[in-house]
């Protein structure tokens, strides 16, 4: 059995939980960037006012739903890359069932990450639909907000993967989404410029990297992608996500032969 092949088995059993409630995960992946735009958007972006200079000539709702987006990723891979990898480790068992078989353990760390993309792709479509119903994007060049969304989701999901592996239960996942998931997410420029920092602390979220993720949606949305700024942003979260999925294989070997 191919490696393709025997990580499509982990993608198809995930699959096949899923498609119970597929219709529901869509319907909330709708509902939930209507209610941020209008909310943060429309409501928020009245109290702003009208002068959009400093969010680089556009309107604050335009600004920010690429921020949205690109958040949704990193948020969506948290979830997707703690309790549910949790459980199948420890409560559900499901990778020692999956161990017996042919399987190894590249296959199922490729196999869940390849669940992560498709879950925040299918997200990112849905919430690039509303950007399109509120006029957000502004050039063709949206679409590749879509690969950019399941970049950055993939490069968090191979990290947490690797961070969950190493739990002995989940109290380390209420630190992580409150000293990491919830900061970055206040603090990556999704609900505004990084400019409005002092500066003593202004290039620290260059260090994280859902600021280069906001960075690369935003971009290709409002169509101010810079070329040579979306080379870097591209390559640090490869980097992240290649570290990552490295690690991963690491600590669930270990973790499994524990």
């Amino acid at each position: 059995m191919t490696v393709l092949a025997a990580s499509g088995r982990v993608w198809q059993r995930n699959w096949l939980v899923y498609k119970r409630l597929w219709h529901r995960s869509l319907a909330f992946g709708f509902l939930q960037p209507v209610l941020f735009l209008t909310a943060m958007g429309l409501g928020l972006g009245t109290l702003i006012g009208t002068d959009s200079e400093a969010f680089g000539g556009f309107e604050y709702i335009d600004w920010l739903g690429p921020g949205l987006l690109a958040a949704m990723a990193m948020q969506t891979a948290t979830f997707e890359s703690t309790y549910p990898i949790m459980n199948k480790i420890m409560w559900g068992r499901n990778y020692e069932a999956m161990l017996s078989t042919p399987l190894g353990i590249r296959h199922i760390v490729i196999g869940e990450l390849g669940w992560s993309a498709f879950r925040i792709g299918s997200l990112a479509a849905v919430f690039l639909v509303v950007l399109f119903l509120f006029g957000v994007p502004r050039s063709p060049l949206a679409l590749l907000a879509i690969p950019f969304t399941i970049l950055i989701g993939l490069a968090f999901s191979a990290c947490l993967i690797a961070f969950t592996a190493t739990q002995k239960n989940d109290v380390g996942f209420s630190a992580i989404f409150r000293f990491v998931i919830n900061p970055l997410f206040l603090f990556s420029g999704t609900f505004f410029p990084l400019t409005q920092l002092p500066d003593q602390v202004e290039w620290v979220p260059w260090l994280t990297p859902l600021f280069h993720g906001v960075e690369l949606v935003r971009g290709s949305i409002l169509g101010a992608l810079d070329p040579a700024a979306a080379l870097v942003h591209v390559a640090i979260l490869m980097a992240m996500f290649a570290v990552g999925a490295w690690l991963a294989e690491r600590t669930l070997t270990r973790r499994m032969a524990g």
